[in-house]
């Protein structure tokens, strides 16, 4: 009796065992399975050039993503890069990026985009302030892109702009319009501007700059023969604002910009983008990427909705132009 109890025991005392080691591993496993998604992943941002708008994009493209439960210093590493918009830069930024094998790349506005695209087609491209991906070959339809690039545009209403030019100055007739000739976005925009002004019978005159040395002297050969300027979602011009606005002033020519930032920086009014809530909903989408909920090739493009005008009462007042009261409800305003 007492040996068969003992090898009862022994039975009992091995099978308990063999449970507990295998719940141990399975413990192991969790913990594992655990592990991976508290793991740190490393996102390259890349940004062209330094100005308000650009810079919103990327703070928004960060907030966007910490929204979703990815911050920084916790359980996201960002490279931010600016190329201060030189080519050789962006190419350098790309290569490097790739090199350190980032778990996804932020391109914010189209070169930049475009440069990381050509370097590599397997890391998960999120871009934004791009106009039209389709236009910039980045995607092979903006609605279900079939690539690894996804993002945001920030194509703006150019005929609603055109509207808002026309209610502040009703007379007229002849519009410029600067933009840098390399940037296919703005000649895009300005495309839509000369469709919809020739459907106002209005004329559109353009200079073209391809530096911001140029801009002054572009803005001379309109001075004189148009009636307004309207400036596109341009990166050359918005680095470089008040550089315009010092002729226009003395010409006393209302300024219409592509966005906000440039009305800040001297513009009269814009029924433009918001590129914090674009980089913002930008990193919401790199966020669903970076969980594996999503992949950019089936990530349509997405767009604002909705447009708020910024009217700058303080340059109307220098080029003696009295703004309409009921372009101010409702409008941010700047005094």
């Amino acid at each position: 009796m007492i040996s068969l109890k003992s090898n009862k025991i022994k039975a009992l005392a091995a099978g308990l065992m063999l449970t507990l080691a295998l719940g141990a591993l399975g413990c192991g496993d969790d913990k594992k399975e655990a592990g991976a998604k508290a793991e740190k992943v490393n996102v390259g941002i890349v940004q062209l050039v330094e100005h308000e708008a650009l810079d919103a994009a990327n703070k928004g493209f960060i907030d966007g993503l910490a929204s979703k439960g990815y911050k920084e210093g916790q359980n996201i590493t960002f490279d931010k890069q600016n190329a201060q918009a030189d080519q050789s830069n962006l190419q350098n930024i790309a290569h490097r990026f790739v090199n350190n094998k980032v778990d996804l790349i932020c391109a914010i506005a189209t070169p930049a985009a475009q440069t990381v695209a050509n370097v590599t087609s397997n890391i998960p491209i999120v871009a934004t302030a791009v106009t039209d991906y389709k236009t910039a070959k980045l995607v092979k339809d903006n609605a279900k892109p079939g690539t690894n690039v996804t993002g945001t545009t920030d194509m703006n209403p150019v005929s609603e702009q055109l509207d808002l030019l026309l209610k502040l100055v009703p007379n007229a007739k002849t519009i410029g319009t600067i933009y840098c000739s390399s940037e296919g976005n703005s000649q895009l925009q300005v495309e839509l501007l000369k469709k919809a002004a020739a459907a106002k019978g209005i004329t559109v005159k353009e200079a073209t700059v391809s530096t911001v040395n140029d801009i002054q002297q572009a803005a001379r050969s309109l001075a004189g023969d148009v009636q307004a300027v309207y400036v596109p979602t341009d990166n050359v011009l918005a680095s470089a604002i008040p550089t315009l606005i010092s002729v226009t002033e003395e010409a006393k020519l209302p300024v219409i910009c592509g966005e906000g930032g440039m009305v800040r920086a001297g513009g009269l009014a814009t029924l433009g983008v918001d590129y914090y809530q674009l980089g913002f909903q930008t990193g919401v989408m790199a966020a669903d990427i970076l969980s594996g909920k999503a992949k950019p090739a089936d990530m349509a493009i997405q767009a604002q909705k909705e447009f708020k005008p910024t009217i700058n009462l303080k340059e109307a007042a220098k080029i003696g132009l009295k703004v309409p009261e009921d372009l101010l409800k409702g409008a941010d305003v700047i005094k």
